[in-house]
């Protein structure tokens, strides 16, 4: 049995630090030691229930099933917000098991061991990555969910020779833009200010606009049309704003996870054949392609690195929230040798 470190929501809002003994692996699953935890948005809407915290987990294999036959002790490994699938539906057999009717996901079942801002988690090996030699545990960490949210529209539904738009520079905006501009396309980034041009260029990005103050779209000066266009910005909408400046048969991918409605035009969507595609977070193959893309173009995640201290978690939080955190929060144990 392992005494397992945990740091969870409350009913209060408020996180705690708890301790909790783990069961012992069933054949294909395996122990990890956290080393590092990266911190989402979407954990923002789990504080308030008692579960342990995080889904961008990077760690260390303990120990394997009797059945597991990929992973071996050592090996560094992270995960995501999928927990199991049942790998025998259309959709896991056609390799998009992250739409399975019978998902696991972080935040709805498994409470109390499949966390990743703790000290140990127990995970199926099938949804278990390998991290490459030449990846920092701090780019890595949160590649496990907003790199694979951005990924998958990007390698699944756009051409190197088109131009891609990107709404926002944050969490998900600068890995998209990375991404994009290693796989050749055109990328145009659209922020409310002028604050990040500079960034935004360095990341890749071959056109910058700012939007704020600004209700017709077509005024912005974008010179060619927009093919695809990717929400990840947080921020709500009426999606017919860009309609100006975007081709005819373009899509839209709203990546950032909230509540509410969508809203676009009814004729313009229809008269122009724009597609609104809603995309989930990354199968296991695509997150693989994923991790060896990054690699390879040296993908880098802008973090700000905290420790996995009741103190440090909190810290971390309170600057996702109020968003101060440029551009992903990482949760380490290891800088706490670092103080």
């Amino acid at each position: 049995m392992v005494q397992a470190t945990q740091f969870r929501g409350s009913p209060s809002g408020h996180i705690v630090q708890t301790t909790a003994e783990l069961p012992n692996i069933q054949p294909d699953e395996v122990l990890v030691k956290v080393t590092d935890s990266g911190l989402c948005g979407s954990d923002l809407h789990f504080l308030s229930v008692p579960m342990v915290l995080g889904h961008e987990g990077i760690g260390i294999v303990e120990q394997i099933g009797s059945a597991c036959s990929r992973l071996k002790v050592g090996d560094r490994v992270g995960w995501g917000p999928i927990l199991s699938t049942c790998d025998a539906c259309d959709m896991c057999m056609t390799g998009r098991e992250a739409y399975c009717p019978k998902v696991k996901m972080y935040g709805v079942e498994d409470f109390d061991i499949h966390g990743s801002i703790c000290s140990h988690a127990v995970r199926k090996e099938q949804w278990l990555f390998q991290i490459p030699d030449s990846m920092s545990s701090a780019d890595a960490a949160p590649l496990m969910c907003g790199g694979g949210t951005v990924w998958v529209p990007l390698v699944e539904q756009c051409k190197p020779y088109e131009r891609i738009g990107i709404v926002g520079i944050g969490g998900l905006g600068h890995l998209a833009i990375q991404f994009a501009a290693k796989m050749g396309c055109d990328v145009i980034v659209f922020s409310s200010t002028e604050e990040k041009r500079d960034e935004a260029l360095n990341l890749g990005a071959n056109e910058f606009y700012a939007t704020k103050g600004v209700s017709d779209y077509a005024t912005l000066g974008v010179p060619k049309p927009i093919d695809r266009l990717l929400i990840t910005s947080s921020a709500k909408f009426n999606l017919g704003l860009f309609y100006p400046i975007l081709a005819r048969k373009a899509s839209i991918f709203p990546l950032s996870v909230d509540s509410g409605d969508l809203t676009a035009p009814y004729m313009p969507t229809i008269a122009r054949g724009i597609s609104i595609v809603g995309s989930c977070v990354s199968s296991r193959y695509p997150q693989n392609k994923m991790m060896d893309f990054a690699a390879r173009h040296k993908i880098h995640s802008i973090v700000e690195q905290y420790p996995m201290t009741l103190e440090g978690v909190t810290h971390a939080v309170d600057r996702l929230q109020s968003g101060k955190i440029r551009y992903r929060g990482v949760i380490s144990w290891n800088s706490l040798h670092d103080q």
